[in-house]
């Protein structure tokens, strides 16, 4: 049986007492993003048009410095963050830098409804993460595979954002790469003997008693977001039916003439995201701004879909 760190509620079924485990209030806090998208946002006129257009929740990050200067990314200004939370009716999300507990007593302190300890920012500590369980926020942590997923989620994240590209190019294929990774890692797991689990936790370094909920959900035992490369209708779609609960939307959205309406047709198609006629109706009439530039060793693809 899971200890008290463990994750004990999820889909509305509490297996615990949440007042001798408040990680599950946590958890239940997550579950109330499931089938939204959170937008990142960095003023709030950018704040203001992401709750307009349908998200569930707006993360605060620092703005980027303009060229040529470049430098660390580090938590947003509380200033920022507190006139957000108080003009907007949604749940507001905030960074810190990876093993950066200060800066989450910070972000606790202002009150953030959610923090993200991301590894977009400067890594504050190479050698260790936050620990969650000594917050009563909830936590939302990223991972490329199933091992740091599940570690994640023993260190206290309520929540986890399995991330693809950082650089905003509006290339989804590594978010893609990750979601099946995962993915494939559980459906690996779930048709494994109990024998073969002790094994398997300890390859993917992650603890078994963890490990061991995740078999019997068939699933992360936390919410499951995506993040990068997430720009068109179609993208999210495509999360969404892989088993992501929900998306995160990077600042590029707001690199077209219209945020509001490719914000709201991202949230529309994660709302009907099995149904290919809201699908193709919230793919139209968007401009092409965010058309990216992908590149790998073998060929440059263009984001009208052509190839060289």
């Amino acid at each position: 049986m899971a200890d008290d760190h463990a994750v004990t509620l999820y889909s509305s079924a509490t297996i615990t007492d949440t007042k001798k485990n408040p990680f599950s209030l946590k958890v239940g806090m997550a579950q109330m993003l499931r089938g939204g998208a959170v937008v990142e946002v960095t003023s709030l006129d950018q704040a203001k048009t992401a709750e307009s257009a349908g998200a569930c929740c707006v993360v605060v990050s620092d703005p980027p410095p303009p060229p040529p200067r470049a430098g660390i990314s580090r938590m947003a200004d509380p200033s920022l963050i507190k006139e957000i939370k108080q003009a907007l009716s949604i749940p507001v999300m905030a960074k810190a830098r990876v093993g950066h507990f200060v800066e989450a007593q910070v972000l606790e302190q202002i009150g953030v409804d959610y923090i993200d300890e991301s590894e977009e920012l400067g890594i504050a500590d190479e050698s260790h993460f936050i620990n969650k369980h000594n917050f009563g926020v909830t936590f939302v942590c990223g991972c490329r595979d199933l091992g740091e997923a599940l570690r994640r989620v023993r260190e206290g994240s309520a929540m986890i954002r399995t991330q693809g590209e950082i650089r905003g190019s509006g290339n989804v294929a590594e978010t893609v790469r990750s979601v099946r990774k995962v993915m494939g890692e559980i459906r690996v797991l779930n048709n494994m003997d109990e024998d073969e689990v002790f094994a398997f936790a300890k390859r993917i370094g992650a603890p078994y008693d963890i490990v061991v909920q995740a078999k019997q959900m068939g699933r992360l035992p936390v919410v499951h977001f995506a993040a990068g490369g997430i720009t068109t209708p179609a993208d999210a779609a495509l999360m969404m039916q892989l088993g992501c609960d929900g998306v995160f939307l990077g600042q590029e959205v707001f690199d077209c003439d219209d945020p509001y309406k490719r914000v709201r047709s991202i949230v529309q198609a994660v709302r009907n995201y099995n149904d290919p006629m809201e699908l193709a109706q919230a793919s139209s009439g968007l401009d092409h701004a965010m058309a990216g530039l992908n590149l790998d060793e073998n060929r440059v693809e263009f984001g009208s879909g052509d190839a060289y």
